[in-house]
């Protein structure tokens, strides 16, 4: 008994130093990909915005209050998978107390906002913010329990897709830049 309730704490603090030190986690929701976000740790919970204009897209994971959802944190120094735990999804109400209490610890992380002095409003407006909290269960994956095999997925589609046929007269020029 003993060792569960060991490694229960192990796991907590695990997740919770993992994920504060992790600029992004993979999420999955109910549905679609397991999809990049970016977040803050704040008071027990991943906290992350989305959806709406210029943020993280969320419509497709079906992160919808009160459904669960596997987050996948990467090292901070090698940058492979280090844990992986289950999440309830709690929607706070926006303006609400939690909710403006995340989005104060969200606001100093948001890098090159459009309208940084008025997005609170537009968060409130146009956004979802969600708190990912651990639901107390044992890390699905942690360091001496992963999986063997690869968790490598196809990119998702994209308009900014890489690949595409060399120029036909690339060859040559790079031919030329070598004699000179």
């Amino acid at each position: 008994m003993t060792e569960t309730v060991s490694q229960a704490l192990q796991d907590r603090a695990l997740i919770e130093e993992a994920t504060k030190k992790s600029g992004l986690i993979w999420v999955r929701g109910t549905a679609g990909p397991s999809r990049a976000l970016w977040h803050v740790w704040h008071d027990g919970a991943a906290c992350l915005v989305g959806g709406g204009t210029g943020e993280q897209p969320l419509a497709d994971l079906g992160l919808a209050d009160g459904a669960t959802a596997t987050v996948t944190v990467r090292s901070k120094d090698k940058g492979g998978r280090l844990v992986a735990w289950q999440a309830r999804v709690v929607e706070p109400a926006p303006r609400s107390e939690a909710w403006l209490a995340a989005v104060e610890e969200l606001k100093g992380k948001r890098l090159n906002a459009p309208d940084a002095e008025r997005i609170t409003e537009r968060w409130a407006d146009e956004c979802r913010v969600l708190r990912l909290e651990p639901t107390g269960q044992e890390a699905q994956q942690r360091p001496g329990t992963m999986p063997d095999v690869s968790h490598a997925a196809p990119p998702l589609a994209s308009a900014a897709i890489t690949r595409r046929p060399i120029p036909a007269a690339l060859p040559k020029l790079l031919r030329r830049g070598r004699k000179g």
